[in-house]
């Protein structure tokens, strides 16, 4: 069975294409028109070893809010989507990744109960034009739509790049975890039967 998904979403704000194999090789082509949001969704795809496209044209002369958000949300169906029931994956995933003098925390439990969890005090405002208070947009977005418990927890961190690098890094080594066959059970893991 192939583990894979197209989810497009067009708003008066954005318009989105997202592609994912779940069973990739970390293979991505992204384009945003938000340069460091490129960069961070290439390090997600990379870490988590998915084939992710995303390609979104954005209304970024307002600001970036709705093109990181909307992608965000174009993602989290798309590994819905991709997930199908969740028979014979992990389920669970967690990583502890660091990047410089940053430490950050991703746990991952594919639920079904989408929820964001955020605890990763970023002080500068901006790496080069973007602003940091976007990562939680992303991840809440993504999180709700993707159906994840997702927890994010900043160690320590001082440098803005470095912490939502580490964010970012941590998450897609977690969901590579979560998302994986699980060699041992192949049927749905949750006592109730469906996730």
């Amino acid at each position: 069975m192939t583990r894979v998904a197209t989810v497009t979403r067009k708003t008066g704000e954005t318009d989105i294409l997202v592609k994912v194999d779940l069973d990739g090789c970390g293979a991505c082509d992204i384009s945003t028109g938000v340069g460091f949001f490129d960069h961070m969704l290439t390090a997600l795809g990379r870490h988590s070893l998915l084939d992710l496209t995303v390609h979104c044209k954005g209304d970024t002369w307002v600001d970036d809010h709705h093109t990181v958000e909307d992608v965000g949300i174009a993602l989290g169906q798309a590994l819905c989507e991709a997930l199908g029931n969740k028979k014979g994956i992990r389920r669970f995933g967690s990583a502890l990744v660091p990047l410089d003098e940053a430490l950050v925390m991703a746990s991952i439990d594919i639920s079904g109960r989408g929820e964001l969890y955020w605890d990763v005090p970023i002080g500068p405002a901006k790496v080069g034009t973007f602003d940091t208070e976007l990562g939680h947009e992303f991840f809440a977005g993504l999180a709700r739509d993707a159906g994840l418990t997702l927890h994010l927890r900043e160690q320590c961190g001082e440098n803005a790049h470095h912490i939502l690098e580490a964010t970012f890094k941590a998450f897609a080594r977690a969901l590579r975890e979560a998302v994986e066959a699980d060699p041992r059970d192949y049927g749905i893991p949750s006592t109730k039967g469906v996730l």
